[in-house]
């Protein structure tokens, strides 16, 4: 299955809305307010079927310049836009700024559809093709196919779904192997069910139940839930809409452009390095640290501009590298692309990509030029830096061939660069992956310990799955081997030991004392529990973790003696008995009833202590005699 979004562009009032919901029969104006006034003022999804290979989100963005920021937010990492022009107006300048947009946002695959073709004839849509294609000259959709449609008869609309599908036909879907990443363009509520977001998984993987961090505010939440256009779901990839009912955060501590990203993968930054390309046209000159408005995935953030060769930006359809100072922290990554815009008076600057989404701060001059020129087209080493940040591992002869570099000269620098560590002989990866990986499950080990306090650790097995849909799992197992400790099935930090949560600590502990109390005669450990006022919730985990720690020796599903009269009355027996030794003995020393005696005696054949020999039973004399010895 291959997953892909196609994004509206255009001009106001010129149908966007209307053909969202001829092609998918979903109406995307969602605000009572876009009912009246019959434009688009937030975001519409709706999903498109196109056959069983392939799924499709269409995104309807506003065309009005007063919610140019939806529109950006819109179609920042589609995978083709549509391009609608109304048949009686044609271009617009909302349709010009799109196209501008479209193009500094590095869109490459686009449709053009011409609406309401009812309202003009044949000779007129020669007129209104050629005005376009003149418009698109020169830009991504210069060879664009165009379609005519009527959204409301749906004259043209099956072939404009043929074109949609063609058009991604072939086109890969996006890389699902990085860490995942989901700008957030909408937050909302559902009663019983806490808060949700949805967006447009830009990398990776999520699936329910994972702990993620949302950012920039740092915080830790869980995937309880996932759906896809409102069909639950086990996971989501790169490349779908997605929505995420997040437990441990609130609606009002969420907004449109926080990030929720897998743990450990990613920081926040408010200073990046970027590559800009004007506009055709600028209205008005940028001074040096003037303000402008930063749009990146579905953030809108304010800040300055530094120029490193100049002290004002006056002439469009020029390239540079400068760098943005933010007010706030955002999450960026090198390569993702961007849009800026003057805040007042309101135009778009221009776009590009970032090159450093950690920029420092440099000197006036040609030497900061030539050096963020350097890092924008990257030297061998660091393509090979990025190349193993992303891939995690990496055979030698890809990342030789990735990075365009000899097999040689691979060799050498992992030889004298001490972030490349090499795996066994012939796979690559990195101490900054290695260390991403170890702080990621350190701390989703401290949150399973904190929630299950009880337990010994996670299965082993649950870890491993947890983490191989982002790391491969010959990574995964060399980091646990040094960062944890196995006891049996289960995976712990060395730091861990089982215990009561310290709420409960108290009574949990008067609940033992009172079956120490009771000696060998005891009552369930269940009423023990119960007269403590302990949570029934909780009750499985407690007499587990007796179990698990001999707290507690079961005689049956209910009974449980007390490891210190226990162990007391193994010693006893074996004192006061020969090697063999017959119910009537174990009944004199243990003072046991038959109810008792029995499941007692049992025990100690599933102890190994002894072993059942018809009416008699014979001490395991070793066995015993080392168990003991653990036991005093």
């Amino acid at each position: 299955m291959n997953h892909y979004t196609v994004g509206m562009a255009g001009h106001i009032d010129h149908g966007k809305t209307t053909l969202t919901k001829a092609l998918t029969n979903i109406d995307t104006d969602r605000l009572k307010e876009e009912k009246e006034r019959s434009i688009s003022i937030e975001l519409g999804y709706a999903p498109l079927q196109l056959h069983e290979d392939m799924e499709v989100s269409i995104i309807d963005v506003p065309g009005h310049e007063r919610f140019i920021r939806q529109m950006i937010a819109g179609v920042a990492g589609i995978d083709l836009v549509m391009l609608v022009v109304a048949a009686d107006e044609g271009i617009m300048p909302q349709t010009r700024e799109h196209i501008d947009i479209l193009r500094l946002l590095g869109i490459q695959n686009g449709l053009i559809v011409v609406t309401k073709t009812d309202r003009i004839d044949e000779e007129m849509k020669e007129i209104v093709e050629l005005d376009i294609r003149e418009t698109i000259e020169g830009t991504f959709l210069e060879s664009s196919l165009l379609f005519f449609v009527d959204s409301h008869s749906l004259i043209g609309i099956e072939e404009l779904k043929k074109g949609i599908e063609m058009a991604l036909e072939g086109r890969a879907s996006r890389d699902a192997t990085g860490a995942f990443r989901l700008p957030i363009d909408q937050v909302f509520t559902i009663h019983g069910q806490g808060t949700v977001v949805r967006g447009t998984v830009y990398e990776g993987i999520v699936n329910e139940g994972d702990i993620l961090d949302l950012l920039p505010q740092r915080v830790s939440v869980r995937a309880r839930q996932l759906q896809v256009h409102h069909q639950s779901k086990k996971s989501g990839r790169a490349g779908q809409r997605v929505a995420i009912n997040v437990g441990g955060v609130s609606k009002e501590d969420i907004k449109r452009g926080d990030v929720l990203v897998a743990t450990g993968h990613y920081e926040t930054t408010e200073t990046i390095d970027v590559g800009l390309t004007t506009v055709s046209e600028l209205k008005f000159p940028l001074k040096q640290r003037g303000a402008i408005k930063l749009h990146i995935g579905t953030a809108e953030v304010y800040g300055k501009i530094v120029f490193f060769d100049r002290n004002e930006l006056a002439e469009g359809n020029d390239d540079l590298v400068c760098q943005i100072r933010l007010d706030e922290p955002i999450v960026t990554r090198r390569g993702d692309r961007f849009i800026l815009r003057r805040p007042t008076p309101m135009e778009t600057i221009g776009g590009g990509t970032v090159i450093d989404p950690h920029g420092e701060k440099y000197r006036f001059g040609e030497d900061t030029v030539r050096k963020l020129e350097q890092k924008m087209d990257a030297t061998p080493l660091e393509r090979l830096y990025q190349i193993v940040t992303e891939k995690k591992l990496i055979s030698l002869n890809e990342a030789s061939k990735e990075a365009s570099i000899d097999e040689s000269d691979l060799k050498q620098w992992i030889q004298d660069e001490k972030g490349l560590v090499q795996l066994g002989s012939g796979e690559l990866t990195s101490e900054k992956v290695i260390h991403s990986l170890k702080e990621a499950m350190v701390n989703d080990l401290k949150q399973y310990h904190t929630e299950f306090p009880f337990r010994e650790g996670i299965k082993k097995a649950e870890l491993v799955q947890h983490y191989i849909h982002t790391y491969p799992k010959r990574l995964v197992e060399r980091v646990l081997e040094e960062e944890t400790i196995v006891r049996g099935p289960f995976i712990s930090l060395s730091t861990h030991i089982p215990h009561p949560p310290e709420q409960w600590k108290k009574r949990v502990e008067h609940a033992l004392d009172n079956l120490k109390k009771e000696g060998l005669q005891v009552s369930a450990v269940v009423d023990h529990l119960k007269s403590q006022q302990i949570p029934d919730t909780l009750y499985e985990e407690v007499i587990h973790y007796f179990h698990q720690q001999e707290i507690l020796f079961s005689l049956d599903d209910k009974l449980s003696i007390h490891r210190d009269p226990f162990v007391a009355a193994v010693k006893k027996l074996r004192n006061e008995t020969e090697d063999v030794f017959e119910l009537k003995q174990a009944k004199e020393s243990t003072g046991l009833s038959r109810k008792y005696l029995v499941p007692f005696l049992e025990k100690l054949d599933k102890l190994s202590l002894t072993m059942r020999q018809e009416q008699e039973r014979k001490w395991r004399v070793t066995e015993v005699e080392n168990w003991l010895g653990n036991k005093s």
